[in-house]
């Protein structure tokens, strides 16, 4: 079983830097890339999505200002474990709408519905949730009450109604992290490591898995929602 704890404010560093941790390790996961490990770009994305939590993180509270919330799940029999964790922003103008940015739950405590309670909290909140995920996810989400919209990105777009809400949600400009003098220190670390033909291939195969994942994600939708359907799926 699990203990949930709702975050509107900035929470204790214990539970930052295990979350971040979390986020390291579940990179293939949480990332949009859905790097493998294998790939010699990975510790690339691990730094990049690990500093984009962090950013929202310090975001709690409204010093950045836009909206964010966390729902972090411990383990009821060590407390200051944390085993999951779901960061959402609020849409502006929409006090029922939402939007998830980041979830996780720890490889050790898989499969016992941390997952699932955290969502709900979320949705008891705000009923009217949207996220993204890949196409294997979507009967899991589906289960869980959200209905496919669309596509984005490389992702199949959910939502718990058939519309997206009006209001805007503020996100953070995370795209200098990428140019960063950091993550240019890694890639040159990289690069050093592996040698130029490794990381070319590496960038390849990326670009290969990103143009596969998208493929599928839209052959997907338009297979749920009918290509001959009145309301065209969002393909944006």
């Amino acid at each position: 079983m699990s203990e949930l704890t709702h975050f509107d404010a900035p929470c204790p560093e214990h539970i930052n830097s295990q979350i971040l941790q979390m986020v390291v390790d579940n990179l293939t996961d949480i990332s949009m890339v859905g790097i493998a490990p294998s790939n010699p770009l990975y510790n690339v994305y691990q730094y990049a999505v690990g500093y984009e939590v962090h950013l929202y993180l310090e975001a709690l509270g409204g010093s950045k200002g836009i909206a964010v919330e966390l729902i972090v799940a411990t383990d009821d029999e060590d407390p200051e474990k944390v085993i999951g964790f779901l960061l959402y922003l609020p849409v502006k103008d929409d006090p029922e709408a939402c939007g998830v940015a980041y979830m996780a739950v720890d490889s050790g405590h898989r499969r016992r519905g941390v997952a699932r309670t955290m969502l709900q909290d979320m949705i008891s909140r705000y009923p009217h949730a949207e996220l993204t995920c890949t196409v294997a996810k979507v009967p899991w989400f589906e289960s869980m009450g959200f209905q496919v919209l669309g596509v984005r990105g490389t992702q199949v777009l959910m939502n718990t109604r058939d519309h997206s809400s009006e209001g805007l949600m503020g996100l953070l400009d995370v795209t200098f992290i990428y140019s960063s003098l950091e993550v240019r220190q890694i890639h040159n670390y990289l690069l050093q490591k592996h040698g130029k033909r490794a990381m070319v291939d590496a960038e390849k195969q990326r670009d290969r898995h990103l143009d596969q994942m998208t493929h599928n994600a839209k052959v997907f939708v338009l297979n749920r929602l009918g290509r001959d359907a009145a309301n065209e799926p969002r393909l944006d």
